[in-house]
């Protein structure tokens, strides 16, 4: 069965090998084993319920948010000879009927469903004449109240996998927690299924945070290293997108807005825009990105600090699917981090849900005061580590740092002498000398650490706290009221058999490196004249065909061409991405488009 699977995956997808954990999981799924799949964003995932469909009897249902998303891996089915097709509200009422009629036939391996299609009145009726042997469900994290992207049209999924019967089941996901995978079990699942844990990293995206001091300066500085690159701008407020769009755009970038404050018509036309042509950016709020696979997405920057850890990881996760280096700048502010906690405790969700949320602000809030590497802070959180990673601001030294071990023994000690019991504000009151309500309450007054502290600014002592949490010096107990306790490496510290570098507050304009990471893509053994014909091509062929240019090849694909300067038809099989389909469609058209590009 290996054997046959990667004859296909060669065949078809034009893949040598299998990446990191995809091999077990397409094992497991052509076994009829129910599993959820956690792996890291651009890590593969849609190719471990794609290979088992096209290889299984039946057809595989996959439930997926987008339109955009669904339209996308479809044309890239299809650019491969499967049969594939998606429901949707872009279809034409004609398209969709013959799809229907396609899918009850027999004629299709694969059919995308959004799961708003399936609260529709005729929806069951239609998948009981289909012949559905497995639901896939992308972006399963959506099933969860505990995730970030909670959407309620997801919890009818597990109901639609119970009237069908006999179905496997199969969920995919790249942000979940331990909370979150636990709740994607029960919600999605008759019984506990296989769970696939692959890991959270990814190495070539470069991680920066910076403190907001002139945050368009600092935009301008770090787009100084992508001119001609396609890349993202998050914003919190529509306001401010439509703002850094039009600067941009009097700046010379090619820059969209996108916000669900625009019209429909604009808003598709401006990700069509983004998706299909090259060098563009898209300057967008949250409601932009979810499933967006646009593989050569060059840089992610964060003009706001987005609301949790996970929505971080999420849209940072949308540069450099293709393996390929990519770049990340996030500015902060602590008056965003205050108006956040005020949003959390004025909302309506429950004390335990409030709870989590802090803790999740936290965790984010830490990373950007971290004084070591930040992807070792970032894994951390979803319980992953690496070795300093030589991939971020804080490993290349960017960050000034020092010696803090006099200042994190007073606010270690400061937990111990107020019993592990308390939260942040009132650690730091105590340690400023502050006689409040609470403080004396509780006769803090009296602690060895009051006032011990009163020299340094209550926002330094934030920032030491959090850098101790990223350093994992301390942690907080959820689950008992964010209490801030001492951790077993804290106490290191406490014994003096360990030191604490703190960073320095200092305000970064921009990546010092992120030319470096961005000229990643220009430098090796390839042929620069021949790999900007193949993009020129690639790129009219898209036009043509109305279509990403990544469906037609990858960028990884154009540049292992450019290198290898295949001269035959056998040579171009040999390439990345060049499956069988390709092969007839492309391989004589490029072929000549690298004989022309060396010959000039």
């Amino acid at each position: 069965m290996h054997d046959l699977a990667k004859k296909q995956l060669f065949e078809i997808f034009g893949f040598d090998e299998f990446r990191p954990g995809q091999a077990e999981i397409v094992k497991a799924a052509l076994n009829g084993e129910n599993l959820l799949a956690i792996m890291p964003t651009g890590g593969g995932k849609s190719l471990c319920y794609q290979l088992p469909a096209l290889m299984g009897e039946g057809l595989t249902l996959v439930i997926s948010p987008l339109i955009a998303l669904m339209r996308d891996q479809v044309a890239q089915l299809r650019g491969v000879g499967v049969a594939a097709a998606s429901l949707n509200s872009g279809n034409s009422i004609q398209a969709n009927h013959l799809i229907r009629h396609a899918a009850v036939n027999g004629e299709l391996k694969l059919l995308y469903l959004s799961p708003e299609r399936l609260s529709r009145p005729d929806a069951m009726d239609f998948l009981h004449k289909a012949n559905i042997t497995t639901i896939a469900v992308d972006e399963a994290h959506c099933v969860s109240r505990w995730g970030h992207d909670f959407r309620p049209e997801y919890q009818q999924i597990g109901r639609v996998c119970q009237e069908l019967g006999g179905v496997q089941i199969m969920g995919f996901t790249a942000t979940a927690d331990a909370l979150t995978r636990k709740d994607i079990e029960q919600k999605l699942f008759p019984a506990p299924p296989k769970v696939f844990l692959h890991g959270f990293d990814r190495p070539n995206i470069r991680l920066a945070m910076s403190p907001r001091n002139n945050a368009k300066n600092q935009l301008m500085s770090f787009l100084e290293n992508h001119r001609g690159q396609s890349g993202i701008i998050y914003c919190q407020s529509r306001k401010k997108v439509d703002e850094t769009a039009s600067f941009l755009t009097r700046n010379a970038y090619q820059a969209y807005p996108y916000h669900a404050g625009l019209e429909a018509e604009i808003r598709a036309n401006n990700q069509d825009v983004f998706l299909r042509e090259e060098g563009m950016i898209i300057v967008a709020t949250i409601a932009f990105g979810m499933g967006i696979d646009k593989p050569d997405v060059r840089f992610v920057f964060h003009m706001d600090l987005p609301k949790n850890i996970e929505s971080y990881y999420q849209e940072i996760g949308r540069a450099g699917r293709d393996d390929l280096p990519a770049d990340t700048l996030t500015l902060y502010g602590y008056n965003e981090i205050r108006q956040y906690r005020q949003w959390i405790d004025e909302g309506d969700a429950s004390d335990e849900q409030k709870r989590i949320e802090h803790q999740k602000l936290n965790s984010l809030a830490a990373m950007c005061e971290a004084s070591v590497c930040r992807r070792q802070t970032l894994l951390a959180y979803f319980g992953d580590q690496c070795e300093p990673c030589g991939n971020c601001d804080l490993c290349a030294g960017e960050v000034e740092t020092r010696d803090g071990t006099r200042e994190a023994q007073m606010a270690l000690s400061n937990i111990l002498r107020t019993n592990e019991m308390f939260g942040m504000e009132h650690l730091v009151a105590v340690l400023r000398g502050s006689e409040n309500q609470k403080v004396q309450k509780f006769n803090h007054q009296n602690v060895s650490t009051f006032g011990i502290g009163k020299e340094i600014s209550a926002n330094q002592w934030k920032s030491t706290y959090r850098q101790l949490l990223a350093a994992g010096l301390v942690a907080i107990d959820a689950d008992r009221f964010n209490r801030w306790f001492v951790t077993d490496a804290g106490w290191q510290v406490l014994k003096s058999l360990q030191k604490v570098t703190l960073r320095k507050e200092v305000a970064i304009s921009g990546s010092k490196s992120s030319r470096q990471s961005a000229d990643g893509l220009l430098t090796g053994d390839h042929n620069q004249t021949v790999l900007a014909a193949l993009k020129a091509y690639r790129l009219e062929l898209a036009r043509e065909k109305k279509q990403p240019a990544f469906v037609i090849f990858s960028d990884k694909s154009l540049i292992d061409m450019a290198t290898r300067l295949p001269g035959t038809r056998e040579e171009m099989n040999d390439i990345h991405g060049v499956g069988d389909k390709k092969l007839k469609l492309y391989g004589d058209d490029f072929l000549a488009i690298i004989r022309h590009a060396l010959d000039q």
